[in-house]
């Protein structure tokens, strides 16, 4: 590959390196197991926030102790990654995949048996470990295997994540509702699976290490200049977490919060709750998938722009509106809100060659670990105030969508 082609394959334009067939074929189907594998992680992840109204009964928790619960979890899952990655751009780390699986195992079994608080929480935490392990690693290998297709390569990979996410209230509405906080030590057997398929990635992974494949494009990466001057580049990445923060906070009061707000609001039954926030997890799927495509072939603004200010409408009118309407409307934000994501990701790789593991940790991790402190922040003004009242709040967090307009467009951006 050219040095011409090297340079826009790593800003994100749409020209993909040429590729043997057979390689082709293997590196789809390492996106598609990471993606499998991420549909995993993400699922028994879920599970943490899904279970908060059986903890908040079983223990008699706060709305405040609830959100401390997604802070413990939250903090290992997300404000480690960027330490695991920038580790591991230097050091990668094949089998570190297997690994941090291994950590979730261990913080569903400690959280099935947890008979105490303090043990819940060093059992979320665990749980969290094994997410900051695991998403910078999983993204640097599916950026690898992308074949130039990066914005796709990407979605492909989020779409498991969001979809292991989606189905984390079903399987707490009809396995442990009904069955009880013990059921949880079940799903160690999918941490299981999980380990086995992520050791033959790591294989693969550690295979092409040793070819010197992965080594001679991450020189080709790192002598690729910087889209932009170092300090530029810096402004964009801090408002580019500025974004995700305004996203991952509203989507925190969703995933913590929604079905309390659907019981309090409307008076629900808890299963039913539950079913709800599937289809809004499910939505967040869709969304993340048409984003990625689309990015690919419009640029990465149209389509941060598009998803950040796009929701806004929705999530003004969102805590006024009747249950059909309601649910309808955190729909139309889930997707609109999914769709940026691949596109800020991939946006700030190209901001960062070279960094493929730190910039995930960043994104995949701290942005999401604000994300949390959201979530104990509006944990507790919903103990002072009302449920509804922090929807009200959260819906103009959209508004720092406004930071889109100091995002550079790259020169060799698509």
């Amino acid at each position: 590959m050219s040095a011409n082609q090297t340079t826009m394959a790593s800003a994100g334009a749409p020209v993909a390196p040429k590729l043997d067939p057979r390689a082709t074929g293997a590196t789809f189907a390492i996106i598609l197991s990471l993606s499998f594998c991420h549909l995993l992680n993400d699922m028994m992840q879920s599970l943490v926030p899904a279970i908060f109204p059986v903890l908040k009964a079983s223990y008699g928790l706060s709305f405040a102790q609830v959100g401390v619960i997604s802070l413990a979890f939250q903090v290992t899952a997300s404000m480690f990654q960027p330490a695991v990655g920038f580790y591991t751009d230097k050091n990668p780390q094949p089998f570190s995949l297997a690994i941090g699986m291994g950590s979730t195992l261990v913080g569903l079994l400690l959280m099935s048996q947890a008979m105490a608080y303090p043990v819940i929480l060093v059992a979320a935490a665990l749980i969290g470990l094994g997410s900051a392990v695991f998403h910078p690693e999983a993204s640097r290998v599916a950026r690898i295997a992308s074949g130039g297709r990066f914005g796709l390569a990407q979605s492909l990979f989020q779409i498991g994540g969001n979809g292991g996410t989606a189905c984390g209230p079903l399987l707490a509405a009809f396995i442990v509702v009904p069955a009880g906080q013990g059921s949880i030590m079940w799903f160690s057997l999918v941490a299981l699976l999980g380990m086995v398929v992520l050791f033959q990635i790591g294989r693969w992974y550690a295979a092409r290490r040793a070819a010197g494949a992965v080594a001679g494009k991450k020189r080709t990466v790192v002598s690729t200049a910087l889209p932009l001057p170092r300090r530029q580049a810096g402004i964009a990445v801090v408002m580019l977490v500025v974004l995700l923060f305004s996203k991952n906070v509203y989507s925190a009061s969703m995933g913590s919060y929604y079905t309390f707000y659907l019981i309090e609001q409307f008076q629900l039954p808890v299963q039913s709750a539950q079913l709800l926030l599937f289809v809004y997890l499910a939505s967040v799927v869709v969304g993340t998938l048409l984003g990625g495509m689309i990015g690919d072939r419009v640029g990465r603004l149209p389509v941060i722009w598009f998803s950040i200010l796009g929701a806004l409408p929705f999530t003004l009118a969102l805590p006024y509106l009747p249950l059909g309407w309601t649910v309808v409307f955190s729909i139309m934000i889930a997707m609109i809100m999914a769709s940026a994501f691949s596109a800020i990701l991939v946006y700030a790789q190209d901001l960062l060659p070279g960094r493929v593991g730190m910039v995930a940790g960043i994104f995949y991790g701290f942005s999401f670990g604000l994300g949390g402190l959201g979530a104990a922040a509006l944990g507790a003004l919903a103990d002072v105030t009302s449920i509804a009242t922090v929807y009200q709040v959260c819906s103009f967090l959209p508004l720092l969508g406004l930071a889109t307009a100091l995002l550079p467009k790259l020169r060799t951006a698509p």
